[in-house]
């Protein structure tokens, strides 16, 4: 399949699943706040329970869909970078410098805001990464809007920048958000990641091998206290790209037919079980208790001025160009678009403040559709404008 061809489905198929990401979201809000109230809480707490003989796993809904569903969305991730890295737009120094900056920039900018609102509260602290991601989908389905008075090279910078992004969130939770380690488990996670590598260098090209293992990995992983999701990543980087003889791609057969149940399905059903945030009782002080405040505004100001900062410096210095066709307030548009953090944002502040354990559990929810949704109001705005008058820099 040519690039062209794959990079166009690819935007297409993100700029959708960002709509119906929207309409799911929404429909949580709903339900949430009506009558049916008892129905969406009760549906999420239902007990599943998974045993083969003395294995035993029992976790809510809740947790099977961010612990379980979402380790897919996650091997999609690695699909998607392995690909871009060996492949794509991350296979060359050149390709990485732009977004990598504004990715960088994006990340740590919006980090130091939530810092500053919550430095005097050390419990709210675990909350620093939540506003540092991007939703891709989100993000692209708001440009996507926009039709063709949006130049590729943009669209393009947008994904690249998000997949770093998304790159950086994945180290993030696997150093910051990893607790209770378990030796035992570890080691048997360790012997399922040798065998990948293994089965990988010996050739094997059949994707059945590479998924029971990587069950087995992930039941792994989810006993040993480092978050379960990894898995999928780790699963992602043994699979092979390339093949010997004539065989179609295990990487990209996965990653295509893998791509519109994460998008059309999965994402939407983390959406719904996580946006339902109740309104009940809702006062001013309710937006600028320190924890929501923080994260809404690392991502509205935080992510415009790292990833906006960095850009400019990056091209003012000679480092890197400027997107094709591009002009800068369109760049401003797209940087304060990288501030819908909703996917990412959510799932890390269900890490980072557990229900049942941390007083702030819940109030990152706030924090992070209020961000979220005024980032794409005034993203969606500055780009339309600009690309109104698009004459490029």
């Amino acid at each position: 399949m040519p690039f062209r061809s794959t990079l166009t489905r690819f935007l297409q198929m993100e700029a959708a699943s960002g709509l119906i990401l929207i309409a799911a979201a929404a429909l949580a809000l709903v339900i949430n706040n009506s009558p049916l109230a008892w129905l969406y809480n009760g549906l999420l707490d239902v007990p599943v329970v998974a045993q083969v003989g003395a294995l035993k796993i029992a976790k809510p809904l809740l947790l099977w869909i961010n612990d379980g569903l979402m380790a897919l969305f996650f091997l999609l991730i690695g699909l998607e970078v392995k690909r871009e890295v060996l492949e794509g737009h991350l296979s060359k120094p050149s390709q990485i410098v732009l977004p990598g900056a504004a990715a960088i920039g994006g990340m740590v900018v919006p980090a130091l805001i939530y810092w500053f609102f919550n430095k005097d509260y050390p419990g709210a602290l675990d909350g620093w990464a939540i506003p540092m991601a991007t939703d891709i989908a989100f993000a692209l389905g708001v440009l996507a809007l926009l039709g063709k008075r949006v130049p590729v090279s943009l669209k393009l910078f947008l994904m690249t920048l998000a997949i770093i992004d998304d790159l950086g969130a994945i180290i993030v939770i696997a150093i910051f958000y990893s607790t209770d380690l378990s030796g035992v488990s570890l080691l048997m996670a360790a012997l399922c990641i040798i065998t990948l590598i293994a089965m990988n260098r010996l050739g094997v090209v059949k994707l059945g091998p590479y998924l029971v293992i990587g069950l087995i990995l992930w039941v792994c992983v989810l006993k040993s206290g480092v978050h379960a999701t990894l898995a999928g990543v780790v699963l992602a980087f043994c699979i092979p790209l390339r093949t010997k003889n004539a065989e179609a791609s295990p990487l990209l057969t996965l990653e295509h037919g893998l791509h519109p149940w994460v998008a059309f399905g999965i994402l939407p059903l983390f959406a719904f079980a996580n946006a339902g945030v109740p309104l009940t009782g809702l006062t001013p002080e309710s937006f600028t208790h320190h924890v929501p405040m923080g994260i809404a505004a690392g991502l509205l100001v935080g992510k415009t001025i790292g990833v906006f900062g960095l850009t400019w410096l990056a091209v003012k210095t000679s480092m890197a160009a400027l997107p094709t066709g591009a002009n800068w307030w369109q760049v401003l548009g797209v940087s304060i678009l990288c501030g819908i953090g909703f996917t990412m944002s959510l799932f890390v502040g269900s890490l980072a403040f557990v229900p049942g354990v941390s007083e702030f559990a819940g109030e990152d929810r706030m924090g992070i559709l209020t961000g979220s949704i005024i980032a794409a109001l005034i993203g969606y705005a500055v780009t339309a404008i600009a690309s109104g008058k698009n004459k490029p820099a």
